[in-house]
């Protein structure tokens, strides 16, 4: 049967499929839209399946912040080639995917994939039918969302959507300045704390253990040898956790220091890079 292209058209805008495809699936289910939509679903599926070993290892950090502030989202969606993460339909997905985890805020991945877009279609179905019209393995990695009472969550996405920051701040200065300020501070740095006593344990003792095994691989005296440790891990505290690093745009400065002259306070951080 003849296939009209308004129809063709319409199908496409349904499913985000290109018109070759679109025509070919309507002609084979015989103009029944329900079962074209099934068969390029198949296609999805086929395509999902012999890309599934693949590695995908690029793709986009993506964040979306709410109107008011107090919640934002960040996630990370792949694809097996940087072209396809340049791809505007690509980038388009998974800014929608994050706009989707800030609004329904899923417990999981799991949750996720069954959650409905705005066309419909489930955010697994969504996967298929990208993977299946771009030919390459298209995953969702995690994702996190970051809530506020009473501050503001600012979001900070480096050039090239290959790292992205939330952070949450409170105060009574320009929260959205110097957020950005310090969101960019956590992209370059990447410290591991926003405080010295968040950081973990084990970390601690394996800093220390370092630092005293390299003072006795130098010769030095064992009495002095913690002295020593504590000394190295001081110098870590300073390089790795965010309010004791020196401040990335003004190095005479803390950022503890940057923060009390701008009247906020920094209280959480996520930082995704891609493939971390």
């Amino acid at each position: 049967m003849a296939i009209s292209a308004q129809e063709v058209k319409r199908l496409r805008e349904m499913t985000g499929v290109g018109m070759m495809d679109c025509k070919r699936a309507l002609e084979e289910a015989g103009g029944d839209f329900e079962a074209a939509i099934e068969i390029l679903r198949k296609k999805g599926q086929k395509v999902a399946a012999k890309r599934a070993h693949r590695e995908a290892k690029e793709g986009l950090i993506v964040t979306a912040v709410s109107e008011d502030g107090r919640a934002g989202a960040i996630a990370e969606v792949n694809c097996e080639t940087d072209f396809v993460a340049r791809n505007e339909e690509f980038a388009s997905f998974a800014q929608q995917i994050a706009r989707l985890i800030l609004e329904a805020r899923p417990d999981n991945l799991e949750t996720l994939l069954k959650l409905q877009l705005p066309d419909g279609r489930t955010v697994e179905d969504a996967l298929l039918d990208l993977t299946g019209k771009i030919g390459e393995k298209i995953a969702i990695r995690r994702f996190e969302v970051l809530t506020t009472d009473r501050g503001r969550i600012i979001s900070y996405v480096h050039p090239g959507s290959r790292l992205a920051v939330l952070v949450e701040v409170v105060g009574d200065g320009q929260l959205e300045t110097a957020g950005r300020d310090v969101a960019m501070q956590v992209a370059a740095m990447n410290p591991i704390a926003v405080r010295r006593e968040e950081v973990p344990e084990d970390v601690r003792q394996k800093e220390l253990e370092i630092a005293r095994e390299a003072a006795r691989n130098e010769g030095k005296p064992e009495h002095i040898i913690d002295r020593i440790a504590q000394g190295k891990l001081e110098r870590f505290y300073k390089d790795h956790v965010l309010l004791e690093q020196a401040f990335i745009k003004d190095a005479s400065l803390t950022v503890q220091e940057y923060l009390k002259r701008a009247s906020i306070e920094a209280r959480r951080f996520v930082r995704y890079a891609l493939g971390e």
